[in-house]
């Protein structure tokens, strides 16, 4: 697409938004049940899955945006609601982000499932190749 409107936004960050929702409840009850260690563990493994069901789900239904700034998109709105909701709200620090296997991981592992999933499922003409390496 040429150029997205107010709507369009709307509907990536709102896919956006619904995939932290799970992805902070997945930290939350993984913290209550087996302990922090456990819980960067299950959130590791669950993030990209569920934003590779979330990405399949928006590519199917609206593929509004390409793989690559869909992943930029979803990435982004994920590390801002970390920090303003938990880093600033919640925990009153910034600690979080200085975990490798708590925040960067998953924050890549996010972007990767989503581009890789809007490669494979994105419609025709919003499809980016994946690199080819010689």
């Amino acid at each position: 697409m040429s150029h997205l409107t107010l709507r369009h936004s709307l509907i990536v960050a709102a896919h956006a938004i619904g995939g932290w929702a799970l992805c902070a409840a997945t930290m939350g009850l993984g913290i209550a049940a087996t302990g922090l260690h456990n819980a960067l563990i299950i959130h590791a493994v669950a993030a990209p899955l569920i934003f590779a069901n979330i990405s399949a789900l928006y590519f199917a239904r609206f593929g509004y945006t390409r793989p690559l700034t869909t992943a930029i998109a979803f990435v982004a709105i994920v590390a801002f609601l970390d920090a303003v909701i938990v880093a600033m709200l919640v925990q009153r620090s910034f600690e979080m982000f200085t975990s490798f296997a708590g925040t960067w991981l998953p924050f890549a592992l996010i972007f990767g499932s989503t581009y890789i999933t809007g490669v494979v499922v994105a419609p025709p003409g919003h499809r980016e190749p994946l690199p080819v390496t010689p």
